[in-house]
């Protein structure tokens, strides 16, 4: 059953503005889907309505989010890290359990193991100026995992990484989501990224946002990176490009 589903949902804003129209789209509760597209289609107002932070003009969402008393099953990672400068990385990752009303002691080992996890046991007590840009987004996603959500909603988490730092979080992401699957919707610009992470990758034309085409990466799990120099990765990234040249064509 899908954990995410959008049927044909419109978004208008207050100044007339369509950003999206007559998208349906649904994410099921282990599977890992790319949202890919040209700037200003609308991906992240589509991860925004499944985040439960926008409401649709028309059409239906179904969400964890939108559940009542359900906000912790879903979480959110964004572009910027969002972290809280006065706080050290602990404090960061309790965030969201405190603001549920979990004592700090009490959540000291889920902390410590969502830590464990992304590679950060050793930097509890540091604070965020003293991270590199990787380590931050890191703690970001550690803070994401604390809840052990049912949903996963990511816009763009590694765009202003160096190429290094992104694959190598690519690889821990989904080494991370093997480890406990979850229902994962990932807005991305990156061809080559959608392509190694996801199940399916869904394709949206320029503004108003709908979805064009809907490409399976048909390559199991784990995926090491001889996938991306293989033939079947070089053959999928060919044929999102085109379904993003015809939706550029398109508009």
């Amino acid at each position: 059953m899908p954990v995410i589903r959008l049927e044909h949902v419109e978004k208008r804003f207050a100044n007339g503005l369509v950003a999206l129209h007559e998208v349906s789209l649904q994410i099921g509760a282990n599977e890992f889907v790319a949202l890919l597209g040209p700037s200003g289609c609308g991906k992240s107002t589509v991860l925004r309505l499944a985040a439960g932070l926008d409401q649709a003009t028309s059409g239906q969402v179904t969400a964890p989010a939108l559940a009542p008393d359900a906000a912790a099953d879903t979480a959110c990672v964004f572009q910027d890290a969002t972290l809280m400068p006065w706080a050290s990385v602990f404090d960061n990752v309790w965030l969201p359990l405190r603001l549920a009303g979990v004592p700090r002691a009490q959540a000291a080992e889920r902390i410590h193991t969502a830590l464990d996890s992304v590679g950060l046991k050793d930097f509890a007590q540091a604070f965020p100026a003293e991270l590199s840009g990787g380590m931050k987004m890191r703690a970001s996603i550690a803070r994401a995992l604390v809840t052990q959500p049912h949903a996963l909603l990511m816009d763009e988490p590694f765009a202003a990484l160096d190429e290094f730092t992104r694959q190598k979080l690519n690889d821990d992401l989904l080494r991370w989501w093997q480890a406990r699957p979850l229902a994962v919707l990932f807005v991305t610009h990156s061809v080559f990224e959608a392509v190694f992470l996801s199940q399916r990758v869904l394709v949206m034309g320029a503004r108003p946002g709908r979805v064009l085409a809907e490409v399976m990466i048909d390559e199991p799990y784990p995926r090491s990176s001889t996938f991306r120099t293989s033939t079947r990765y070089a053959q999928a990234c060919a044929e999102i490009t085109q379904a993003l040249e015809s939706a550029q064509a398109s508009a």
